[in-house]
């Protein structure tokens, strides 16, 4: 498909105008009472992909349609997002009706580097990037001197992509939780049938540095556990030599959220949410390599649930003396503590973790620094922050950052 702009100046409101080929509207755009929405129609689903605006006279108004993406620009701001699959109905020649000196051209995109550090602003307690975004899924880790914030760019609440989501990867950090850097996009959406990048985990081997997560695509597919791959840790790039799916005994489509983490034999292990399909059963799928590159399922899962609930988000680390394994039921997350590696998980009393939705954590000097969100009108809204330290039977005691 070409790369198409719109773009018109609000002469007078309200306005109206579309365009229809073979009997079906392939666009519209209308603003009846100061609010734009202009409708993109695809034969994956008779639903268009709607982009929403205020808007007054005066404003000039750009549409860019990509096949992975398309964008509403008003007055050179963008305001609205979506991600398309399927094939576009509209087209270069279609003609719109009525006329109201819309401007229809191939677009071409502009390929840049962004630097390391894109903008900056300050305490991420109760942020979000606003004009429409929400933060998602949080992922966090420690290099050196900072602490990282990957989450999940949400637009719609997860309604975007006819429900699919469609989020992507931000990337933020910090030195001391008050001056905050926005760094480039770790992974966005780059091909129209990635349904959406689900939520993962960061590692560092060699000097590189890895971002692991599932891609969910449309039409029951089976998620792909993928990964972007950095030597800076700020430019990632999509590693397409690498990618597999689960085995047939899992539930392939709804596989999600690796946890990548390096044991201390040295191997590295894979943690990730998925259901059993015999038994119906939620579960956090063990899978481990020597070397990244290729993975074996372990003999078990690491968990099981006792239901057909998936156990979302997991998170695993040594923390003093203790193992600790995390994950969230419905957005709640809890933990289980125990001596050993990889076995003997058990539930203490009060294993609830009062950090909002679907936290996981980094160290950060002797004490653990979890990140989660706190929903607005659905999923995805500010971010939060807890600390905590544990006593020697390994329960969490959380505090406010």
């Amino acid at each position: 498909m070409q790369n198409i702009k719109i773009s018109f100046e609000v002469k007078k409101l309200p306005l109206y105008a579309a365009s229809q080929k073979l009997g079906r509207k392939t666009l519209e755009i209308q603003a009846p009472n100061g609010k734009l929405t202009v409708s993109i129609y695809y034969d994956y689903n008779e639903k268009p992909l709607n982009l929403c605006s205020e808007i007054k006279e005066g404003d000039r108004v750009e549409v860019i349609l990509l096949d992975h993406r398309i964008e509403l620009y008003i007055n050179g701001e963008i305001k609205d997002e979506e991600w398309p699959y399927g094939n576009r109905l509209f087209d270069l020649k279609d003609e719109i009706i009525p006329d109201i000196n819309i401007q229809v051209n191939e677009y071409l995109e502009k390929e840049n580097t962004p630097p390391c550090v894109v903008s900056t602003f300050e305490n991420a307690e109760g942020w979000y990037p606003k004009n429409g975004v929400f933060v998602g899924d949080c992922m966090p880790y420690r290099k050196n001197d900072k602490y990282h914030v990957l989450y999940l760019k949400d637009r719609h609440h997860h309604e975007s992509k006819w429900g699919m989501g469609a989020h992507q990867w931000e990337h933020i950090s910090t030195k001391d939780f008050k001056a905050w850097s926005v760094h480039p996009m770790a992974v966005p959406i780059t091909e129209s049938w990635e349904g959406s990048i689900c939520t993962g985990s960061h590692i560092e081997k060699d000097g590189r540095e890895y971002l692991y997560y599932t891609i969910r695509r449309p039409n029951g597919l089976p998620a792909i556990i993928s990964r972007s791959v950095s030597e800076d840790g700020y430019h990632f790039e999509k590693d397409k030599n690498f990618g597999f799916t689960l085995s047939d005994k899992f539930n392939g489509p709804v596989a999600r959220d690796p946890k990548v983490i390096k044991g201390e034999e040295g191997l590295y292990h894979m943690f990730l949410t998925t259901v059993l399909v015999n038994e119906n059963l939620g579960c956090l799928a063990h899978y481990i390599s020597a070397d990244l590159e290729s993975w074996q399922e372990a003999e078990n899962p690491i968990h099981i649930v006792e239901n057909s609930d998936h156990p979302e988000c997991p998170d695993y680390f040594k923390y003093k003396d203790k193992y600790y394994l995390i994950f969230s039921i419905r957005g709640r997350a809890r933990y289980l503590v125990s001596n050993e590696p990889f076995e003997g998980f058990e539930r203490i009393d009060d294993s609830l973790i009062p950090c909002a939705g679907v936290p996981k954590c980094a160290p950060w000097g002797d004490k653990l620094i979890f990140t989660g969100f706190k929903p607005i009108d659905g999923y995805a809204g500010t971010m939060t922050f807890k600390s905590a330290t544990a006593d020697e039977n390994g329960k969490l005691i959380f505090e406010d950052l």
